[in-house]
């Protein structure tokens, strides 16, 4: 029996592991079925950096009738592609306007040569070697073209990899047998393939016999946006799949049979596909949509050649006219390949409304889709045969969007290789060069290599895309440009570690009156749910105390559990002063703030106030400033100076650390009516910041000892295509737009960036704009040079830029930049990067610009969706500081302090926050919990004994979360102790009196 039992638990786990490593036939709906613990921070589903295995093979392909051009030229006989343009596509010039292969073959493998492929996928021209399509004598220059250009290969040691049709069936075979309608064509496919093994197959080991048969079906014979361009029937669809299907067959048969014990080659048929996502991935009905899509389009072709010879059962079922393969054919045509060569480019997904989509989301997942195949198809060896992207026809050699898109599919493909154990071979990138693209024509680029159809000469340029796809091959893969090893090691052991919020609402009275009013209520005495003052009647009171606010005790309780030593929070100005001015000071507002600063400082916890946090929903001002023009209205600035100081006198014996104002350079999208609006906001801010700072360090600093200076935002930013000079003067460019343009007059000139004002003053020149920045006189130029303590920067995240020339007088339109998405980086809801190294970069360029000055991070932080699991957050927070402390102990930044942001979120808004808005934690407090209590990533040991503090800490955290508790058992205690005090007191004093009655007794005795 336990044998029994044994051996059905064996077989039940090997078959599991065999599904595992294998994938059985006809299980790829089981790719929708997401895992329960799947997790985006994991390192299977991140950018992979690693290289594909020695013996992958890299290669570029192209279409005979795309590049070849000399469409009638040397007895070449017209296609269907030849008469659809004349006819169909009138706008567009013949292929004679194409990259002219025909004539250009040197050009073509020296561009080959370029790239250092390893084999090169093209199509021989069916009607340049018979002109009618039927094989008799062969056109000689059609010969020996291809001769040539095989030749020419293997001399340079690439492997030809040949198709036999790329869609431009001769002309004569459509016009008399009606195309691949007719079965007859299968056997005069069949001749011609025949000639091409006897020819060339002593030389070639890849055969592809057709490319691509869904679109020669559904396009050719359907929709009729390619060449014969016929709008047909959808049972004539389906022939003529079904009659491109057994020419396949045949011609494998032909190859195996006659040619393949000699030439020792391989041969397949390249199937191209879409890729589809649920839009639930737990709803079956969802998941079956995309599963009947994909057999539509890739399981019509795969399913017959891949699987069991016969078409999906559910097509069979929905199509009743589908026609039917008898099991000899099955059976003849099942297995008719040695591996499975895919396709997944921009033909597969356009036009979209021709696709069978099912009401579910089309996906650009290489990975995914090579998963369902290896599940649908029983782990077959696979070459992506063609894959790439387009751009528009007026891009030239920036192609930098092709490079991301390339970047991401090639990247894909690994993760498959090294995660999935799915068998790929090799990847063919598409195309070589620029040349007719189908139904579009030339109004969209493909090649890797630019050509202008209309020079003389078409130079075969390399594009961006070229030289990324070189880098590839040379390393066979990625490898990054930036450390990723982890740094063990700690920052000081005075390193500031703080948490950052934002705007914190005042409340205008305390939330517990009842211990400062004197007065006795009863509630309820009439029904009416309110209370009623007893006359006559006076309780004892107490002063207010601060944690009579219960948002104050909710912040400690909030601080308590982030275990900081640092708090970052920001005043409201407008409540502080309604006014605008010292008018009117609201006394209760900022004696909550003072309370809030007390109340953490009982904590260990020191506060860094920011006076002024502008957003971009709520600008801060008081009422009166902001209709008086708010900033661009200098009086607010001197405004500020007066608010700026009431703050220092009030709060600051208590605060060490000052913001003045929270990222000015981000004012932009307010100030927005023209950049001369912006400009002019700037400047009054940079002076109302350096007013303040100058009234601190006259007046305060001498006994409040403290530090101020002002946050600005400063995200890195990374040329988008570093091939391109003109994206890396761009990144330089945005820098100092965004952090030069008021880093530069407080921490180097006293003036504005020069590079900003001559770009800005080239651009006014050309008559592309009319801004004009504002200048300093020189006494602004002295107050405002050296005005801060510290340089404060909040970094998020890292932007991909463009040089992209704009026209208009606008803050944006004068930078000339545009971002770019890296579809490769781990990315939020709110589509911020996760780039940690752009941390580490912007703090080096910090210091190389500004010189070796205190830095400190006052916010640093992601959005997360999650409320449960907090995952990327926790992700994010351990890169990042991990990036930090690399600047910190190899560059010698001198970095003070990290604040992660933020406490809180905000309703509404990206969440932000290590609370939700109604004060639940999230998992990632214990990732920075350990950060803190380990003061970076240590070793074996610690400079600072952090487990000594944690310890401490975390019995001071034992006691305060247990206050009432500890309070009740001491009262029971003192009870217990009182009664029996009471108990024994009473014993000694009984045992007295009996004493003294027993002495009483024997004295009268005697």
């Amino acid at each position: 029996m336990c044998g029994r039992r044994l051996e059905r638990s064996l077989a039940f786990w090997t078959l599991v592991f065999i599904r595992i490593v294998t994938g059985l036939a006809g299980e790829g709906r089981s790719v929708w079925k997401k895992d329960p613990h799947f997790s985006l921070v994991s390192e299977t589903q991140m950018f992979l950096y690693d290289t594909f295995p020695k013996e992958f093979l890299w290669g570029v392909g192209t279409g005979a009738f795309q590049v070849e051009g000399g469409w009638k030229k040397d007895g070449k006989g017209f296609s269907v592609w030849d008469r659809f343009i004349h006819s169909e596509l009138r706008d567009a010039d013949s292929t004679d306007a194409s990259s002219d292969s025909y004539t250009l073959l040197d050009k073509d493998m020296a561009a080959l040569d370029f790239l250092g492929v390893t084999f090169y996928q093209f199509s021989i021209s069916w009607s340049r070697l018979f002109p009618t399509g039927v094989v008799a004598a062969p056109n000689e220059k059609g010969l020996q073209y291809y001769n040539t250009l095989i030749d020419s290969l293997l001399y340079r040691n690439i492997d030809p990899m040949v198709t036999l049709y790329h869609w431009d069936l001769p002309l004569m075979l459509q016009e008399e047998y009606g195309g691949w309608k007719n079965e007859s064509v299968i056997d005069i496919f069949n001749d011609y393939a025949t000639f091409c093994f006897q020819t060339f197959g002593d030389r070639v080991k890849y055969w592809i016999t057709i490319h691509n048969p869904y679109l020669v079906a559904w396009h050719g014979y359907g929709t009729g946006i390619h060449a014969p361009g016929e709008r047909g029937k959808i049972t004539t669809v389906y022939s003529v799949g079904h009659n491109l299907i057994k020419a396949h067959a045949k011609v494998w048969h032909n190859y195996k049979n006659h040619f393949q014990p000699y030439q020792k080659g391989m041969i397949s048929i390249v199937l191209g596909s879409h890729w589809i996502e649920p839009n639930k991935s737990e709803d079956a009905l969802d998941i079956s949509k995309c599963q009947q899509s994909m057999e539509r389009v890739l399981g019509w072709f795969a399913k017959p050649i891949h699987g069991d010879g016969d078409y999906p059962e559910e097509l069979k079922n929905e199509l009743l006219f589908l026609p039917r393969f008898t099991e000899d054919e099955k059976n003849y045509i099942k297995g008719t390949a040695d591996f499975f060569a895919f396709s997944f480019g921009p033909n597969n997904f356009k036009p979209p409304n021709t696709l069978p989509k099912m009401g579910q989301n089309l996906s650009l997942n290489l990975r995914e889709v090579l998963n369902w195949i290896k599940l649908e198809y029983n782990n077959p060896r696979i070459l992506i045969a063609e894959n790439g992207w387009f751009t528009d026809s007026h891009v030239k050699t920036d192609d930098t969007t092709a490079i991301y898109m390339m970047k991401n599919f090639i990247n894909k493909v690994l993760q498959a290789i090294k995660h999935d154990n799915i068998d790929v071979f090799g990847y063919t990138a598409w195309s070589l060069l620029d040349g007719f693209e189908w139904q579009h024509a030339y109004n969209i680029r493909r090649g890797l290599f630019y050509v202008d159809f209309k020079s003389d000469k078409k130079e075969r340029i390399p594009k961006s895309s070229a030289l990324y796809y070189k880098q590839i091959i040379q390393e066979n893969g990625f490898f990054p440009t930036e450390s990723t090893l982890s740094l063990q090691a700690q920052f000081s052991c005075d390193f500031s570690w703080g948490i950052t919020e934002s705007v914190l609402k005042a409340e205008s009275m305390a939330s517990s009156p009842q211990f400062c009013d004197s007065s006795l209520y009863l509630w309820n005495i009439t029904g009416d749910g309110l209370l009623h003052k007893v006359k006559g009647v006076k309780l004892k009171t107490r002063p207010p105390q601060c944690t009579d606010f219960v948002s104050i005790k909710k912040q400690l309780d909030l601080l308590e559990k982030m275990k900081v030593t640092h708090y970052r929070f920001a005043l409201d100005w407008s409540l502080i002063l309604p006014n605008g001015d010292l008018s009117v000071v609201n006394r209760q507002v900022l004696r909550y703030y003072r309370c809030v600063i007390s109340e953490v400082l009982k904590l260990s916890v020191q506060s860094m106030v920011t006076l002024y946090y502008p957003t971009h929903a709520y600008l801060g001002l008081p009422g009166p400033l902001l209709q008086t023009g708010g900033w661009l209205n200098r009086s607010t600035a001197y405004a500020f100076q007066d608010y700026a100081a009431l703050c220092f006198r009030e709060l600051g014996d208590l605060v060490k650390l000052w913001i003045t104002i929270n990222e000015p350079n981000r004012l932009s999208d307010v100030y927005n009516r023209s950049s001369n609006d912006t400009y002019r906001a700037a400047h009054n801010l940079l002076i109302a910041h350096a007013m303040a700072w100058k009234t601190y360090d006259e007046q305060y600093r001498s006994f409040q000892h403290g530090k101020v200076s002002l946050s600005l935002h400063s995200d890195w930013a990374e040329p988008a295509n570093p091939y391109f000079e003109s994206h890396l003067k761009a990144a330089n460019r945005f820098l100092q737009f965004e952090i030069g343009w008021f880093a530069d007059p407080i921490f180097k000139t006293g003036d504005y960036p020069a590079a900003m004002r001559e770009y800005i003053s080239l651009k006014t020149r050309k008559g592309l704009s009319y801004s004009s920045l504002p200048s300093f006189t020189s006494e602004e130029k002295q107050l405002i040079k050296g005005a801060a303590d510290f340089y404060a920067l909040n970094h998020f995240t890292t932007r991909f830029v463009i040089h992209e020339p704009q026209n208009g007088s606008q803050y944006e339109s004068d930078r000339d930049i545009q971002f770019l998405q890296d579809i490769t980086c781990l990315s939020s809801p709110s589509r911020l990067a996760v780039v940690p190294w752009g941390v580490r970069k912007v703090l080096r360029w910090i210091k190389k610009t500004y010189g070796d000055i205190d830095i400190y991070i006052t916010a640093n932080g992601i959005d997360d969706q999650s409320l449960d699991n907090d995952e990327l957050r926790n992700y994010y927070l351990g890169k990042y500081v991990q990036e930090v402390l690399k600047a910190y102990y190899i560059d010698k930044v001198k970095i003070k302090g990290y604040y992660a942001f933020k406490l809180t979120e905000e309703k509404l808004k990206p969440r932000f926050g290590f609370f939700t808005s109604d004060s639940r934690g999230k998992p990632s407090i214990k990732s920075y919990n350990n950060l803190i209590s380990n003061n970076g990533f240590p070793a074996d040991y610690s400079v600072c004994n952090p487990s000594n503090q944690e310890k401490q800490c975390s019995f001071c955290l034992f006691i305060s979360q247990k206050k009432p508790l500890i309070f009740f058992a001491c009262c029971l205690f003192s009870t217990l102790i009182l009664l029996l005090t009471i108990t024994v007191f009473h014993k000694r004093k009984r045992r007295k009196r009996f004493k003294a009655k027993s002495i009483q007794r024997i004295c009268l005795s005697f």
